[in-house]
């Protein structure tokens, strides 16, 4: 059953067809450590970001001062997101047209539909 897949993968087992369900894909390539520590860096700060909307809601702080730190954090997050795709453009996408896969530019396409949306 593909939620007992779904739950291998979860808990570690990771299988191909877990793989193929949840659209997962593991890297051929590994960040460098620094990518990766910039880019944690900046997800943490957009968590602690979220974590003060979360105290501004709680110390009934007004809408527009919300407001403004709701922009920050979208801003923050498109931002993030605009580094992640272009190395997945740097990197898998590369790799795969390189392995004769075309179909991964499609999928590019979309996932830069959505990230404008």
């Amino acid at each position: 059953m593909l939620t007992e897949e779904i739950q291998k993968q979860c808990e570690g087992e990771i299988t191909e067809k877990a793989y193929d369900a949840c659209g997962c894909h593991q890297k051929a390539t590994p960040r460098s450590d620094k990518e990766l520590r910039q880019l944690k860096n900046r997800l943490n700060r957009m968590t602690g970001q979220l974590n003060g909307i979360g105290k501004m809601l709680d110390e009934n702080r007004y809408c527009g001062d919300v407001l403004n730190q709701v922009a920050a954090v979208e801003s923050a997050l498109k931002s993030f997101a605009y580094m992640v795709l272009q190395k997945h453009m740097e990197t898998c996408v590369v790799e795969e047209i390189q392995k004769g896969n075309l179909a991964v530019v499609q999928e590019t396409v979309e996932l830069a539909k959505k990230l404008g949306g």
